[in-house]
C-alpha cells in the first residue's frame, strides 16, 4: 500500500475517530487515503487554530486522542497556538502536518521551514517520517507518548514524496498497560499523617477530572469530610452541592477559600499541576506540610517540598487510602473554618441572583442564571479574558469535564471551536461557550463550521468593547489603563450572515428566558449581553490582588 494509506490504517488501529483541519497540496495523498477510512471522520475547519482547539476539546471530553491537521509552512504555524494550548492543558492530541519533498528540504525553497523543530517546544515529541516502513513505529510511539502522564500533544510530519511511496509494513497493535501504583508502606505513612492532622485540606488539580479518580476522591471525602479546593481545570471533581466542596482557588490572593488553605495543618494535593496555580501563592512561606499524590513525582520548587509523595495511578492511590478507612479509625478533625469558607462563598454566589438592571448585566447575575439553565451534565466552555475569572470563581459544577477552562497556556479564541467539538461528543447535552467580544472574534470564522455541521451550541458573548482583562490588570497595578477599546460588529447581523439564531439581551430581567429560548432553537445560536465590568474593580477590592495571570 501507499505510505499515506498505511498512516491512516495505523491511526485507525489506535482508535482515532476524528481529525480536524485544513489540508493543503502537500498532504493531498494523505487526504485521499483518509477519505477511504471507514472509522475516521475528517472535519474541515476554517482555520488551523480552530482545528487544534476542536481536537483539544474532543480529547478532554473523551480521553481518546484526536488529530488536527495542517499543511506545511503557514498551515503548520497556524496550528502552533492551539497545539501549545492543548499541550499545557494536558490533552493527548496528534498534530499532523504535510511537508515538501525531501529533495528540497536542505535548501531555500517555497514555504519550506523546519516545522519539527518549531513544534518541539510545544509538544511532548515531534518527528518526521523519512522512511515509509517506520510509520507503524512512529504512530505507535506518538500515541503512547501523547497518552502517557502528563498527557499532551505530539507531532508527526509527512513529506509529500514519502506519502506516495509503497510499503509492505502493517500497523502495530496497541497494547494497553495498567499504570504503576504507590508502595503500600508509603501509603501507610501518608494515611497516618492524614489521621493525625487536625485541619487537613485537599487541593484537587487537573489530574482529578478523570472519572475513576473523581469517584475515589468523592468516596474519600464522604468518609473523612475533608474539604476539597479545586483548581480551575479540576472543577466538578467533587459535586458543588457536597458539604466538603470548597469551590475554586486561583483567582485572588485573599479569596474566601484561601482561608481554608491558610488554616490547614496538612495540604493533600491530588493531580496538582503548577501550570495552573503556583505553590508560592498558597504556601508563601514554604512551611506547609504537604502530601503529593500524582501520576508523576513532584516538580522541584522551593515552595512545594512534600513530606510524602504517592507516585502512581491517582485513582488507585485514592482507592488504597479508602481501603484503609474502617470503623477502627478515629478522626478528630476540626472543619469549622472550612464550613465557614463554604458558607461565605455560597452567599457571594447568590448575592445578585435577583438583580434587576437595565443597559448592562453584572457578571454574578449572568453566571447565576447560566447555572440555573444548565443541567448537571451540560458542558460550559470558557474562553480567556475577564469573563474567565468570573466563571472560575462563580460557576461551579456537579460533574468532571462539565466546565472546560484553558488554564495552562491560556489562549484566547478557544471557546467557539471548542463548543463545536463538544457538540460532536455530546449531541444530547446543552453546550454553552462563553467568550468576551475580543476572544470570540479571534476565531469568528468557525461560525461557518458550526452552521455547516448544524451544531446545537449557544455562544454567549460578554461585550464590553475593550480588552477587559488587560484593562482590569493595568487598572489594578497602575490606577489606569492604556487605550484598549475597539469597535464591534452588529451582532444580530453577524449571526444572520452566518445563518445563526441571534439575540441581544440588554437587561438582566430577560436574560434567563432568552438563554433558555436559544437552547431550544435548532442549530447554533449567538447571545450577546452588555457586561458590567465595573464589578471587576469591586472584586479586586474584595479579594486583594488578582493573582491569576490571565
Amino acid at each position: 500500500m501507499k505510505a499515506s494509506d498505511l498512516l491512516v490504517k495505523c491511526l485507525e488501529e489506535e482508535g482515532i475517530e476524528y481529525i480536524f483541519g485544513v489540508p493543503g497540496e502537500e498532504n493531498a495523498d494523505f487526504m485521499m487515503s483518509l477519505e477511504q477510512s471507514a472509522s475516521i471522520k475528517f472535519i474541515l475547519t476554517r482555520h488551523e487554530q480552530g482545528a487544534a482547539f476542536m481536537a483539544e476539546v474532543y480529547v478532554r471530553l473523551t480521553g481518546n486522542p484526536a488529530g488536527c491537521l495542517g499543511t506545511l509552512g503557514p498551515g503548520a504555524t497556524n496550528l502552533i497556538t492551539g497545539v501549545a494550548n492543548s499541550n499545557m492543558d494536558r490533552a493527548p492530541m496528534l498534530v499532523l502536518t504535510g511537508q515538501g519533498s525531501t529533495d528540497r528540504l536542505h535548501k531555500e525553497s517555497h514555504q519550506i521551514m523546519d516545522v519539527v523543530s518549531m513544534f518541539r517546544p510545544v509538544t511532548k515529541w515531534a518527528a518526521t517520517i523519512l522512511n515509509a516502513d517506520t510509520i507503524p513505529e512512529i504512530v505507535r510511539k506518538a500515541v503512547r507518548v501523547a497518552r502517557s502522564e502528563k498527557p499532551g500533544a505530539v507531532h508527526i510530519e509527512l513529506p509529500e514524496d514519502i506519502a506516495s511511496l509503497e510499503t509492505s509494513k502493517l500497523p502495530m497493535k496497541p497494547r494497553r498497560f495498567r499504570r504503576s501504583v504507590p508502595d503500600d508502606k508509603v501509603v501507610d505513612r501518608a494515611f497516618a499523617m492524614i489521621c493525625s492532622a487536625k485541619r487537613p485540606v485537599i487541593i484537587a488539580g487537573n489530574g482529578c477530572i478523570r472519572r475513576r479518580a473523581s469517584k475515589q476522591l468523592r468516596l474519600f471525602c464522604e468518609q473523612t469530610g475533608i474539604g476539597v479546593v479545586s483548581t480551575f481545570m479540576a472543577k466538578g471533581s467533587v459535586d458543588m452541592d457536597a458539604p466538603y466542596c470548597l469551590y475554586t482557588v486561583g483567582l485572588g490572593s485573599k479569596d474566601r477559600v484561601s482561608r481554608a488553605i491558610d488554616d490547614a495543618d496538612l495540604v493533600i494535593t491530588l493531580g496538582f499541576d503548577m501550570v495552573e496555580y503556583h505553590p508560592q501563592l498558597w504556601n508563601p512561606h514554604g512551611n506547609k506540610k504537604i502530601i503529593h499524590a500524582d501520576f508523576l513525582p513532584a516538580e522541584i520548587d522551593e515552595y512545594y517540598h512534600p513530606e510524602i509523595e504517592l507516585v502512581g495511578d491517582l485513582a488507585h492511590t485514592m482507592w488504597m487510602l479508602n481501603e484503609r478507612m474502617d470503623d477502627s479509625v478515629e478522626l478528630k478533625f476540626d472543619f469549622k473554618n472550612q464550613r465557614d469558607c463554604r458558607d461565605v462563598m455560597g452567599r457571594d454566589f447568590a448575592e445578585y441572583k435577583d438583580d434587576q438592571t437595565e443597559g448592562s448585566i453584572r457578571p454574578q447575575k449572568a453566571l447565576w442564571d447560566v447555572r440555573q439553565v444548565m443541567g448537571a451534565e451540560d458542558v460550559l466552555l470558557s474562553d480567556v479574558g475577564a469573563h474567565k475569572m468570573w466563571i472560575a470563581r462563580h460557576y461551579q459544577c456537579h460533574e468532571p469535564n462539565t466546565c472546560l477552562i484553558p488554564n495552562g497556556f491560556c489562549s484566547m479564541g478557544f471557546a467557539l471551536p471548542g463548543a463545536i467539538a463538544a457538540s460532536i461528543v455530546h449531541p444530547d447535552r446543552r453546550i454553552l461557550a462563553i467568550a468576551g467580544d475580543a476572544g470570540f472574534l479571534m476565531n469568528v470564522q468557525e461560525m461557518e463550521t458550526a452552521k455547516r455541521l448544524n451544531s446545537n451550541i449557544v455562544v454567549l458573548v460578554w461585550a464590553d468593547n475593550e480588552y477587559g482583562l488587560i484593562a482590569w490588570k493595568q487598572e489594578t497595578h497602575f490606577g489606569r489603563h492604556t487605550d484598549l477599546s475597539f469597535g464591534n460588529p452588529d451582532w444580530l447581523q453577524l449571526a444572520s450572515a452566518f445563518g445563526w439564531n441571534g439575540y441581544y439581551v440588554p437587561n438582566s430581567r430577560e436574560f434567563s428566558e432568552k438563554l433558555e429560548h436559544a437552547f431550544n432553537e435548532p442549530g447554533p445560536s449567538l447571545v450577546v449581553i452588555p457586561i458590567d465590568y465595573r464589578e471587576n474593580a469591586l472584586l479586586t477590592k474584595k479579594l486583594g490582588e488578582i493573582t491569576c495571570t490571565i
